[in-house]
C-alpha cells in the first residue's frame, strides 16, 4: 500500500516537472510567444533545472535542447523509482536493465507529446466553437498548425467545416496505440 502511494506521489511531482519542460521545449521549437503568461509560467517553474544544464548542453537552431534532455532524465527517473518501489532487481541484468529504463524514457516522451498535440486539438476545436478569441488562442494554434496544416492542405471544407481535426486526432490514436505496444514489448525485455 505504501509502495502504491510512494509511485503516485512520484509520477504526480516529478510527471509535473517533466510535462513543464516538454511544454517548455515546445513552446521555444514551434516559436511560440515568450509574454503569454503559460509561457512565463513554465519559464518560472522549469528555470531552476534549466538555467544550470545549459552550461552543457548547448541549444540548437534556438531551440533549448536542455529542456528535453531534463524531461527524458525526469521520465527515466519516474520509471526507474517504480521500477525499484515494485521490487525489481536491476544488480541482475543491468546490461539489459538500464538501456532498457532509457529507451522506456523515450517512449514516454513520444506519448507525452502524442497527448499534448491531442488535448491541444481537442482544446482549439471546443474553443473555436464557444470563444475563438481567447488568449489560449495563439498558443493553441501554434502547437497544433503544423499537424493540422497536413491534413487542411489536402481535405477541402465540407459545408464549411475544418475536417482535419478529426483525421489529427485519428492519427494520434493510432501512433497512441503503436507507442502502447512498443511500451509493452520493451517492458517485457525486462
Amino acid at each position: 500500500m505504501s509502495n502504491q502511494i510512494f509511485i503516485f506521489l512520484l509520477n504526480t511531482v516529478i510527471g509535473f516537472f517533466s510535462l513543464a519542460l516538454l511544454l517548455r521545449f515546445y513552446f521555444q521549437f514551434f516559436r511560440l510567444p515568450y509574454r503569454h503568461p503559460i509561457s512565463q509560467f513554465l519559464v518560472a517553474v522549469t528555470g531552476f533545472m534549466v538555467r544550470p544544464v545549459r552550461r552543457f548542453v548547448p541549444g540548437w537552431g534556438g531551440v533549448d535542447l536542455s529542456s528535453l534532455l531534463l524531461a527524458w532524465l525526469l521520465e527515466c527517473a519516474i520509471l526507474f523509482g517504480t521500477f525499484m518501489l515494485r521490487g525489481y532487481d536491476f544488480s541482475v541484468n543491468m546490461e539489459a536493465s538500464l538501456p532498457g529504463v532509457l529507451l522506456l524514457g523515450t517512449v514516454e516522451i513520444v506519448k507525452m507529446s502524442l497527448y499534448i498535440v491531442l488535448v491541444s486539438v481537442i482544446l482549439q476545436a471546443i474553443l473555436s466553437w464557444v470563444n475563438p478569441h481567447t488568449p489560449l488562442a495563439p498558443l493553441l494554434d501554434g502547437l497544433t498548425r503544423p499537424f493540422l496544416n497536413i491534413f487542411r492542405n489536402r481535405i477541402p471544407l465540407v459545408a464549411n467545416v475544418d475536417l482535419s481535426p478529426l483525421f489529427v486526432l485519428l492519427v494520434i490514436q493510432v501512433l497512441l496505440m503503436i507507442i502502447m505496444e512498443v511500451h509493452r514489448e520493451i517492458a517485457t525485455m525486462l
